[in-house]
């Protein structure tokens, strides 16, 4: 699969048939992996934090994960077939492990959260196979959370603590885990389970950011009106330097 850089970022260029197909060659190799996504908010973080972006360059995967990337990717003489976001695939991800009786382990979210959203799949995909546990584990608790993945022994593993602290979580225990695929997932269970509303759907099919920050406000602001704002200019200045 082709493998852009964008800022100094990858981001591999992949429909949503071909995230799926690639993420079971690598649950078929049996060695393990790390998938990982970039969206304009985790390309700011990793334009100030090293570990993060070390850890997207060492993915197996990193898919697209907002339209601003794609937009990035035009302006900067690139394309991306399509932006993929977490709430529109996992339905997808259930059938196909449903189909090849993958076990999927879902980390995170407040304590419920990834519970709901399991519960949401298993009443589409009766037959999957899935366990959950909430993200809110003491440093002194994350041995055993570990130890209870290690004993479900799922294929998949789905990581939604927010970045960088889910890339940091799967740098730091993806070994222990493996065969286990680690999957960052971001804040996916809060869609799937309903605590969060990701507005219409007219508006997140394009602008997904817009409609988060209606629904949101107070918390993300921030994150797009500013951050928003500081990746454009980034975009522009190294679009002025390809010139």
């Amino acid at each position: 699969m082709p493998r852009l850089q964008l800022l100094d970022l990858p981001v591999d260029s992949l429909n949503r048939d071909g995230l799926l197909d690639a993420v079971e060659a690598l649950v078929s190799a049996g060695s393990g992996g790390r998938v990982g996504y970039l969206n304009v908010h985790v390309a700011n973080l990793a334009a100030k934090n090293p570990d993060l972006s070390s850890f997207l360059q060492d993915t197996d995967i990193c898919y697209c994960d907002g339209e601003g990337i794609r937009w990035a990717a035009r302006v900067l003489g690139e394309e991306l077939p399509e932006r993929m976001t977490g709430a529109d695939w996992i339905w997808d991800l259930a059938q196909r492990a449903e189909e090849r009786q993958w076990r999927l382990f879902w980390l995170g979210q407040e304590p419920g959260v990834a519970q709901a959203a399991a519960e949401a799949l298993l009443r589409k995909h009766p037959q999957l196979t899935i366990q959950t546990a909430h993200g809110f584990h003491p440093e002194d608790a994350q041995a055993d959370l570990v130890q209870q993945i290690q004993t479900f022994q799922p294929h998949i593993l789905l990581v939604g603590l927010g970045s960088p602290k889910q890339e940091a979580w799967v740098n730091k225990w993806s070994s222990s885990l493996a065969p286990a695929v680690c999957w960052c997932l971001g804040a996916t269970a809060d869609f799937v389970s309903g605590h969060s509303n990701r507005g219409p759907s007219w508006l997140y099919n394009h602008q997904e950011w817009i409609a988060r920050l209606v629904h949101e406000p107070t918390r993300l602001w921030r994150r797009y009106l500013l951050g928003n704002s500081r990746f454009a200019l980034r975009v522009a200045r190294r679009r002025l330097r390809q010139v």
